[in-house]
């Protein structure tokens, strides 16, 4: 169910915020830009295998490129 699956992906966000809080390092690949912008050192931004941009949170979410910029508006407000 919907609400189950909900569950599950808010306890492993969870898991890996206390993880970041414990300075862990960690290789994430998510769709959750919100919770990769509040969570990373660096961010890149792949598509096809290929990396369309890198960078800080800062810079990647301030100045996105055009394809991230509309990847990133489709899933949230930058």
């Amino acid at each position: 169910p919907k609400c189950r699956r909900f569950l599950r992906r808010s306890a492993s966000l969870s898991i890996i915020r206390q993880l970041a809080d414990e300075h862990m390092t960690m290789v994430i690949v998510t769709h959750e830009m919100q919770f990769a912008k509040e969570l990373s050192d660096r961010v890149i931004f792949m598509e096809k295998g290929l990396v369309c941009q890198e960078g800080t949170p800062e810079e990647v979410f301030g100045n996105p490129n055009a394809r991230v910029k509309e990847f990133i508006g489709r899933v949230m407000q930058v």
